[in-house]
């Protein structure tokens, strides 16, 4: 007997889908705990199938309702609806696949990959062959709802589709797609497609078995009149070049002669895709060959792609020049990611360098329309071009640059100072005789009237801050700071952002050079800190907090720190414990703690406390949901890192001076907690070790009677798996080494072993195998004897590594470690004693003993 509704049900039921449309909260939250008491009668999800599928006097929108909460009670508790229930639904969304209606097919499509992904795709055996089977029904609409159904499960499953759980039905499945490329109707072509496109980057065998016909039916539909199909058929086309591009290759030229076409598409969704390509084909190293006959016909199609289309302009309120007083609404601010403080050494010619594991990307300009669209593309596909072809690109672009640049209509003028900071990394060396005219051009821009011409000069002056900084400071460094530090202060929220960031990117490469106008960068950002609404104060922290990275102690000075720490501090104060505006702050803090070092001293003591509170906190926190999570919340760790990582700035700047603020608080307990959580986020671990470093260098009698517990933590993070974590505990080891002396010596077994697996390994990033050297030669030089009988297994490495380290305190005393192994092992070093006199001439000026200890070093010396 099938089932059949009771009346009154029915009713309550279709009662509740008019209620849950209400825009009214309260009735919203009726609705909510009506739906719980409800979902306590298994036959409740009867009743919601039956008003989707079989209840067509009710209007639409009510029965795909009724179709979508019974998507998420499956999604929610499909395992204990029982078996009559399961069986009732999945036959009434196969029967009723061809609704007359779009909506209501495609609601049952998704319910049917919704009972499909929850791993019913094998208890469901009669699915696929039965959707495939329907393909080849005469009545359009059922065959169109069963693409629909199968397009939606290829993109949920597709892997599971290529394995042999499910005897490998798309042996079968392909083949039939393929046979639908020829469809009359668009829409079915469409699906055809975009059901094989799920395939292709996973390289599924019955695929690759039919990429020819893949490839000729696509050639087949590049003409095709629909847009979706074309859509469709670049995106294939895309695809193809990162997985199959050898069968693509007989074929580039016409390819390309395509997707110029297609990056014009009047469709801007189908010149997205298309522009796609470009991007992809830089990657490849057939790239230059393939594109340089066609730069002639690429570089003025990508440069017309990078203007604002006008739905960009008024998304972006384009007309709208002052808005400072309008407050930001919390959706517009996009979550801030830490990025945890990695330990790094001075390389010779320049900075630290940043930790190789991080990926540091310029972003272009109007974040806000985060949507990838045609203009962030066309952008990025120059960029990379650029990269690829250098100054080759220059003759294609340059006369058309001019016509941007000076153009009178604000919108290609954009386009053009666009184009300009696109091209910048890649053509640097073929743009710079153009810069000292293009420079004050783009000066001049900053004072445009239009807002987002503004913001772009802002943007693309950035990306040449590196030879502005390199000519004279009067020629253009004064001039472009003077105008940018006015943009900090601009009406429109939009360039005040692009000119902080951009601010941030200048300090960055002009360090030192910003000493003697400090004074009235500090006015500026202090008076920015009044005006700002809440995106943008965390950019200022960030140009705040780059400027002290930037130059250093020359910021303790009493006239700056008296207008830069009140604000700071009355931030501080103003923000609660919970506030995630906390991370951005605390990162400003922690950089200029460590450049104004005593001169924080006034303020160290309520940030210490607080830190330490942050750290508490969180464990605390942690530890009751580990024991109830159901009673209680997960922790937001980042809260631990960020208060790790300033009380590190603290440390490094204030030295000695924390001795007191540590005796007095328990942090070495706290500390020896965080190294051990074992948790999904390494970033906690990563950022104590830098911390338990900066505590070794700064007061290690608080440290020493802690070692015995915390050294064997140490020997166990030194595993490159999680790079950061493995550099900074290296380090850690280092400097506890250098206070323990030969105390050291019962711990070398703890951690030797792991350290010259590391500095042997392939592929290990350049700063782990600095920070590993020095380690290992500060281990040599406290406990030769333990560590010199290895020296043989990693005397090549550690040399190599650390030619290119400059002359300082770390790679001093690593050094003397060395001599000192090679007076208890010299054997150990004869078959790479071309290798170490190397390293040895990297020295600029080694202090005097040193110098006698490289010479007394020679394996022959004591002949």
């Amino acid at each position: 007997m099938e089932w059949q509704p009771d009346e009154q049900g029915l009713q309550q039921v279709l009662q509740l889908l008019k209620d849950s449309q209400s825009p009214d909260t309260a009735t919203q939250r009726a609705v909510q705990e009506k739906l719980e008491q409800l979902n306590q009668f298994p036959d409740f999800n009867n009743y919601l199938i039956f008003v989707l599928t079989s209840l067509k006097s009710e209007d639409e929108p009510t029965r795909s309702l009724s179709g979508l909460i019974l998507k998420n009670n499956v999604k929610a508790h499909y395992q204990n609806f029982p078996p009559t229930v399961a069986d009732f639904i999945k036959r009434e969304c196969l029967n009723n696949i061809g609704d007359p209606s779009p909506l209501i097919r495609a609601t049952i499509g998704i319910l049917i990959t919704t009972i499909a992904s929850k791993g019913e795709l094998q208890t469901w055996p009669e699915l696929l062959p039965q959707l495939c089977n329907l393909l080849n029904s005469d009545d359009y609409n059922t065959c169109e709802g069963s693409f629909g159904a199968l397009q939606k499960i290829c993109e949920d499953s597709s892997e599971l589709l290529d394995s042999d759980a499910l005897n490998r039905p798309l042996n079968i499945m392909i083949p039939k797609f393929l046979q639908f490329f020829k469809h009359c109707s668009p829409k079915i072509r469409s699906h055809a497609i975009a059901c094989v496109n799920q395939f292709i980057i996973g390289r599924a065998q019955a695929l690759m078995d039919n990429i020819d016909t893949f490839i000729e039916s696509l050639f087949a539909l590049a003409g095709d009149e629909d847009s979706e199909v074309r859509k469709n058929v670049c995106r294939a086309l895309v695809m193809l070049l990162e997985v199959r591009i050898d069968r693509l290759i007989p074929h580039m030229h016409s390819i390309i002669q395509y997707m110029l076409q297609r990056t014009q598409d009047p469709d801007e969704n189908v010149a997205l895709e298309a522009c796609e390509f470009w991007l992809t084909l830089a990657e490849q190293p057939i790239c230059k060959e393939a594109l340089s006959g066609h730069l002639v016909q690429l570089t003025p199609i990508l440069v017309n792609g990078m203007k604002y289309s006008e739905i960009d302009i008024i998304l972006l309120k384009g007309d709208v020049e002052e808005d400072e007083a309008v407050p930001d609404s919390e959706q517009d601010i996009k979550p801030r990611f830490h990025k945890s403080r990695t330990v790094t050494l001075q390389h010779e010619g320049g900075e630290g360098e940043e930790g190789e594991d991080i990926d540091d990307d310029d972003d272009d300009d109007d974040d806000t329309l985060s949507d990838w669209n045609l203009r962030k593309c066309s952008a990025a596909a120059l960029d990379v071009l650029a990269n690829v072809f250098r100054e080759e690109l220059l003759p294609h672009l340059l006369p058309l640059l001019k016509g941007l640049l000076f153009h009178p209509d604000w919108v290609i003028k954009e386009s053009g100072i666009l184009v300009l900071g696109a091209i910048a990394e890649g053509c640097m060396q073929g743009m710079v005789p153009y810069l000292p005219e293009l420079i004050p051009h783009l000066i001049q821009c900053l004072c445009d009237k239009k807002a987002l011409v503004r913001s772009i000069a802002c943007w693309t002056l950035s990306r040449y801050a590196h030879w502005v900084v390199s000519q004279p400071p009067d020629t253009h460094l004064k001039p472009l700071m003077t105008e940018l530090l006015k943009r900090i202060l601009d009406g429109n929220k939009r360039v005040q952002e692009a000119a902080c960031s951009a601010f941030a990117t200048l300090e960055e490469e002009a360090c030192t050079e910003l000493v003697p106008y400090l004074s009235f960068i500090l006015d500026t950002l202090v008076f920015a800190f009044g005006k700002y609404q809440h995106k943008n104060l965390l950019i200022l922290y960030d140009a705040i907090g780059t400027l002290a990275d930037s130059v250093g102690h020359h910021l303790n000075q009493d006239e700056y720190i008296q207008k830069l720490m009140p604000p700071l501090i009355a931030k501080w104060n103003e923000l609660k414990d919970e506030d995630k505006d906390l991370f951005p702050l605390l990162e400003c803090l922690s950089s200029v703690a460590t450049a104004l070092q005593s001169g924080f001293l006034p303020y160290c003591e309520p940030v210490y406390q607080r830190c330490v509170t942050l750290v508490q906190k969180t464990l605390a926190q942690a530890m009751m949901y580990s024991q109830q999570p159901d009673q209680y919340e997960a922790p937001d760790k980042d809260f631990m890192i960020v208060a790790l990582d300033l009380l590190s700035g603290l440390a490094e700047g204030l030295g000695g001076h924390v001795d007191t603020l540590v005796a007095r608080s328990n942090i070495m307990t706290l500390l020896f907690q965080c190294m051990q959580s074992q948790d999904t986020m390494p970033e906690v671990r990563q950022s104590s070790f830098a911390l338990l470093g900066d505590l070794t260098k700064a007061c290690f009698p608080h440290v020493k009677p802690c070692i015995a517990e915390f050294m064997p933590i140490l020997g166990t993070n030194l595993n490159p798996e999680f790079i950061s974590v493995c550099n900074n505990a290296t380090w850690a080891i280092g400097e506890i080494c250098m206070q323990m002396g030969v105390e050291m010596q019962p711990y070398i077994a703890m951690v030797l072993n792991q350290l010259v697996e590391i500095i042997n390994r392939p592929n290990t990033p350049k700063t782990l195998l600095e920070n590993t050297a020095i380690t290992i030669g500060r281990l040599g030089y406290v406990c030769p004897q333990e560590v010199a009988p290895v020296l043989p297994q990693f005397i090549r490495p550690w040399c190599t590594s650390l030619r290119n380290i400059r002359d300082n305190e770390e790679k001093d005393s690593a050094f003397r470690g060395i001599c000192m192994m090679i007076g208890v092992n010299p054997g150990g070093v004869v078959q790479d004693f071309i290798f170490f006199c190397d390293a040895v001439a990297s020295w600029v000026n080694p202090k005097d003993d040193l110098r006698d200890m490289f010479y007394k070093s020679h394996p022959k010396a004591d002949l």
